[in-house]
């Protein structure tokens, strides 16, 4: 025993503490080292970099920030040869910008409908909070009827034209009334187009095509322009309805094609596997190819819900005045007009639709991360 025990003498009686690695490999030193100066060539590439935001920045900073003007009450406090950006516009537009011409009185309406979509929306977003079903029977049923009353003026409201609705609201309106419509009707159209059926397959096969091979801009003229030329006298649809059926139908087109994608990537015993569970087709879809189709696409999915919601802008072409509109029509208020008011009208749009786009990029990463659909080697 005594021989044995000093031929292994190596052997710690007592754990060796936990040391930091050195410098050179942890820290920030460590970090830089691994990935910006790995190689000649990513150092080239960082060297590069950082020239490049060293000679942009700075401009950007002085722009927005230190040569900025952010109070004032005309034209005349934004002019000068020093000056950057006039957000001073932009505080006396913001009214405008968010709700058109809506009201003044009546925006309190605006803001209660955005309330209500929140409350749904954020509890549905997060997979933690229970009621799903019931939160969305809310969002798909609850909310639209009481966002019609609210927002057209029903059951005593005053009445507010949709001519009179602008700037954010209408882009909200447009994307997701477009989202939500466009995404079972993709589903359908999808299922339709692999339906075994050759008069289903046949029409959901010209309609998806009709749809991509237009351009939006096209659509959104063809039911704003050309529609009522061909209803009877005296029927004529509101033009926001007009243009919110033709986005959605867009949409569906496109949305179609992503989850076909989805579907034919299920392997074909996951189809035999629903048969052999004596599954109705409805249930075999439902229960066991959906799910899995959907989580297959969910980037191309979400794709196209983002191209969706920056395509709203194309509304203006037929007197719709979104955001963008909203915004390139007050650059022509006299009171306002200076060589820093347009930069700095479009940098505001940019920074609203990049909010928007940039958080529904970021839940699509969430999404995929917690149902692990990334495929990370």
């Amino acid at each position: 025993m005594d021989n044995n025990t000093n031929s292994i003498a190596y052997v710690r009686t007592v754990e060796s503490p936990t040391t930091a690695p050195p410098n050179l490999v942890g820290g920030p030193v460590g970090w830089a080292k691994e990935n910006l100066f790995a190689t000649p060539r990513d150092t080239i590439l960082t060297i590069v970099t950082f020239l490049v935001l060293l000679w942009l920045v700075p401009p950007i900073i002085n722009w927005a920030f230190i040569n900025a003007v952010w109070t004032g009450e005309s034209r005349e406090d934004c002019l000068g040869p020093e000056t950057g950006a006039c957000w001073a516009f932009v505080e006396a537009k913001f009214g405008q910008f968010i709700y058109g011409r809506y009201p003044l009185e009546e925006r309190w309406r605006v803001d209660l409908t955005g309330i209500l979509l929140i409350i749904g929306l954020v509890p549905i977003a997060i997979p933690s909070v229970p009621y799903k079903r019931e939160n969305a029977l809310y969002l798909l049923i609850v909310f639209p009827i009481l966002a019609f009353i609210l927002l057209t003026g029903q059951f005593g409201l005053e009445t507010v034209d949709t001519p009179l609705w602008g700037g954010l609201l209408v882009t909200l309106v447009v994307a997701i009334v477009g989202i939500v419509v466009s995404f079972p009707l993709g589903i359908l159209l999808a299922l339709g187009r692999r339906s075994e059926m050759p008069i289903v397959r046949m029409f959901c096969v010209i309609f998806i095509e009709f749809w991509r091979g237009v351009p939006l801009i096209t659509v959104l003229f063809m039911s704003s322009v050309m529609l009522p030329l061909f209803l009877p006298e005296g029927v004529s649809f509101d033009k926001l309805l007009r243009a919110l059926i033709g986005v959605a139908l867009f949409s569906s087109a496109y949305m179609a094609e992503v989850i076909r994608g989805g579907l034919q990537a299920i392997p074909k015993g996951q189809y035999e596997a629903a048969n052999a569970m004596a599954l109705t087709f409805w249930q075999g879809v439902r229960l066991v190819i959906l799910p899995q189709a959907l989580k297959l696409v969910i980037p191309g999915i979400v794709n196209t819900f983002i191209g969706l919601f920056k395509d709203t802008s194309l509304v203006l072409i037929i007197g719709l005045f979104d955001l963008l509109g909203i915004v390139q029509q007050n650059m022509s208020d006299p009171n306002w007009i200076s060589p820093a008011t347009p930069a700095t009208g479009f940098v505001f749009a940019a920074l609203v639709f990049f909010i928007f786009c940039f958080s529904m990029s970021r839940y699509s990463a969430y999404m995929e991360r917690r149902l692990d659909t990334g495929h990370k080697r």
